[in-house]
């Protein structure tokens, strides 16, 4: 299997597509880090997939463990790869007959370090922000928004002005030694990253907290964007805080916790 190779689940078996499919009907998707046959939290992305896709359509409920099997026998174990798995809706000129599974073989991009944040002069525009996948377009084109401003990252924020995510990543920061987050107020993707650096903080007995607030709330503080990609980045600049942003204290440690996260696939 070769970088790129595109597969759709069909009668129980992987099959490699010859054909291109319009990400115009991708309902949900799913990616992750593999580095030489290891995953951080593999089970937690399939979870979180398979509630997308029994939402949208239930009758794919059934198909979805075997389809999980053979993902997992199909990523490499060897070199660094970025596999996404994909829902593609039935499309009205029969081109896709009904309601598909795909595996999408990616080699990952290359380890990125610290970042720089733009805040997008727009609330969030995202349609459906709960759901990996139908805004995947969207958030490529305001990360590239957020280049144009010499950034790497555009933050949404919400009508009123209140911090949701990062167009690609999730958000977290450090008040002292308390771990703080987006509370549930906002519309967020539920991130598999935060929630096993939220763990990872309370297992180390750091105290965690959700709070509601706007990016200049955040001046002083250590400040953190999440991937499954990237791990943990640090925030180096960020035009609303511009010199006020905290050191990085607890980065090291941090990340080493993550790497250890990283389990043998199967």
């Amino acid at each position: 299997m070769l970088d790129g190779e595109f597969f759709r689940f069909d009668d129980g078996a992987l099959v490699l597509c010859r054909d291109a499919v319009s990400e115009l009907h991708l309902a949900a998707a799913d990616s992750w880090l593999v580095e030489n046959g290891k995953v951080r939290s593999l089970n937690e992305h399939f979870a979180r997939f398979e509630v997308w896709v029994t939402a949208i359509n239930p009758d794919l409920a059934c198909k979805i463990p075997a389809f999980f099997d053979l993902v997992t026998a199909a990523i490499p174990t060897e070199g660094r790869w970025f596999p996404r798995i994909e829902l593609h809706l039935a499309t009205s000129d029969h081109l896709l007959p009904e309601d598909t599974l795909f595996l999408r073989l990616r080699q990952a991009p290359e380890q990125l370090g610290a970042v720089k944040l733009w805040t997008l002069d727009e609330p969030d525009p995202r349609a459906d922000p709960l759901v990996k996948g139908p805004d995947l377009s969207l958030c490529m084109q305001l990360r590239r928004k957020a280049q144009l401003h010499g950034a790497d990252e555009s933050v949404l924020l919400d009508a009123d002005g209140y911090l949701v995510e990062g167009a690609l990543s999730s958000l977290v920061w450090w008040r002292g030694d308390v771990l703080c987050a987006p509370d549930s107020s906002t519309r967020w993707l539920e991130s598999v990253t935060r929630g096993e650096v939220l763990e990872l903080a309370r297992s180390a007995g750091f105290e965690t907290r959700l709070e509601r607030v706007r990016p200049e709330d955040l001046k002083g503080a250590e400040i953190w964007a999440l991937s499954s990609l990237q791990g943990i980045r640090p925030v180096v600049a960020w035009e609303q805080i511009a010199d006020e942003l905290g050191r990085q204290i607890h980065l090291d440690s941090f990340q080493k916790r993550l790497k250890m996260l990283a389990r043998v696939i199967g």
